[in-house]
């Protein structure tokens, strides 16, 4: 069975880090761009970073640029996001996606052109 599984979400307060893990299984994740989404609640889903299958491009939404950390470990057949300096305002679920076909962009209308998506995992910032 393809699929995507996210972990390393958790409780964390302000100012603190969380590493995400998302790892591939029936499928090797190496050949393909990689996308992190997150959703909050009563928000739409939105494009957190990219990072093409060799790892040599990466971005990054915004509001994330400086913080967020996208790389990959092909080896290990899994996808990481290292958050650091987290904001209540970063309170969603994350959720990977993978593109056999086309490329990844850091918007939520991309999230709807992956081809393999994950089930999320929940990442709350509050003290």
């Amino acid at each position: 069975q393809l699929q995507l599984v996210e972990s390393g979400g958790g409780l964390v307060q302000p100012g603190g880090s969380l590493r995400l893990s998302c790892a591939a299984s029936g499928f090797t994740l190496g050949y393909y761009p990689i996308g992190w989404f997150r959703q909050a609640p009563g928000k739409e889903r939105e494009g957190v970073s990219c990072i093409s299958s060799s790892g040599g491009t990466r971005n990054y939404a915004d509001s994330v640029k400086g913080r967020f950390t996208i790389s990959r470990d092909n080896a290990k057949n899994t996808v990481y996001l290292q958050m650091n300096s987290l904001k209540p305002e970063d309170t969603a679920v994350y959720y990977c996606a993978a593109y056999t076909q086309g490329f990844c962009r850091p918007s939520g209308s991309s999230w709807y052109e992956s081809d393999y998506r994950g089930q999320g995992t929940q990442v709350t910032v509050s003290s």
